[in-house]
């Protein structure tokens, strides 16, 4: 996989109070991914900018929400999140990543 690629891959990590849950139990992150992206793909990003190994991926099409406006209805866009779990002993740190 092209550098180029690895950053267009994984948008931004995703936080919510379900995900900082997941992070805190289950060593598990979320992520906001390209909507055209694969597990394998997602993986190898990841492991890429974290120097991590990376158990298992788990991805999921977010439908944008129907919203009524001054102007009629409006439509947020669609978006996908991956959840990611590491292998034991591993640990994801958002602050020291690859340059």
């Amino acid at each position: 996989m092209n550098q180029e690629r690895v950053f267009k891959v994984l948008l931004g990590p995703h936080v919510s109070e379900k995900a900082t849950v997941l992070a805190d139990k289950k060593g598990q992150f979320v992520f906001k991914v390209a909507t055209d992206a694969t597990k394998l793909e997602i993986k190898k990003a990841v492991e890429c900018l974290f120097s991590v190994k990376v158990e298992r991926v788990t991805t999921l099409n977010v439908l944008g929400k129907s919203k009524r406006t001054a102007r009629g209805l409006g439509k947020r866009n669609d978006w996908k999140k991956a959840v990611i779990s590491l292998q034991p002993g591993q640990d994801l740190d958002f602050s020291s990543s690859a340059e």
